[in-house]
């Protein structure tokens, strides 16, 4: 009889999720932080460690911001392609030999900054397949989210000095540098002055309210 109950009893040296797996139940494991309990046949993920109203593990973050920065990269790429594209042509155009040599370098300057913000866009696609099936994923979400910020900066300049490159040989020297101003006062209005003040906005709301995930 005594043999029978001590087979029936779980072992008190097993662990939590064994002794939840005996009494019929989901495993629980209790001192083993980030794993959610499971039900059975199920298998145990991680918690999501961050209070944003998004319930998803790490790694599924990781995927998701993945993408975001890919959209994002195709819309830099657009940028970059439209204003390349305009830059190439300028050079088979027969009023190209009217550039004086202030221009002409501007004009080089400019063909070298798209060259170095395609190279930055397609950067992280080449990051992508040095990692792939690593699990490295969140190491190069962090890395992209940097290149694609540098590939931004990039795109400012080149958006400023094309605008500055027309205004210059069509109205003169002086309205080409009012428009080289003028485009980077925009680019920083609303690339850098316009995000921050909506994330300081944010910051001032009540926790609960920055919480709640968007509709």
């Amino acid at each position: 009889m005594r043999s029978a109950e001590h087979a029936a009893a779980p072992d008190a040296g097993e662990g939590p999720r064994e002794a939840g797996a005996a009494a019929g139940g989901p495993g629980v494991v209790v001192g083993e932080p980030g794993v959610v309990a499971s039900e059975p046949g199920m298998a145990s993920r991680v918690a999501d460690d961050r209070d944003d109203g998004r319930d998803e593990t790490p790694n599924e973050r990781a995927d998701r911001n993945w993408n975001e920065i890919l959209q994002e990269l195709r819309v830099a790429q657009t940028g970059t392609q439209i204003l390349g594209a305009f830059l190439l042509a300028v050079a088979f155009q027969p009023r190209f030999t009217e550039l004086d040599e202030y221009q002409r370098s501007l004009y080089l300057v400019l063909v070298a900054l798209a060259g170095v913000a395609a190279s930055l866009g397609l950067a992280p696609v080449s990051l992508h397949r040095a990692y792939f099936g690593r699990g490295e994923k969140v190491r190069i979400v962090r890395i992209a989210s940097r290149l694609l910020a540098a590939d931004l900066v990039v795109l400012a300049l080149l958006a400023a000095g094309v605008t500055s490159l027309i205004f210059d040989f069509i109205l003169g020297r002086t309205a080409g540098f009012a428009a080289l101003g003028a485009g980077a006062v925009v680019v920083v209005g609303l690339w850098v002055v316009l995000p921050r003040l909506g994330i300081r906005r944010r910051a001032g709301r009540p926790r609960h309210e920055s919480a709640t995930p968007a509709r």
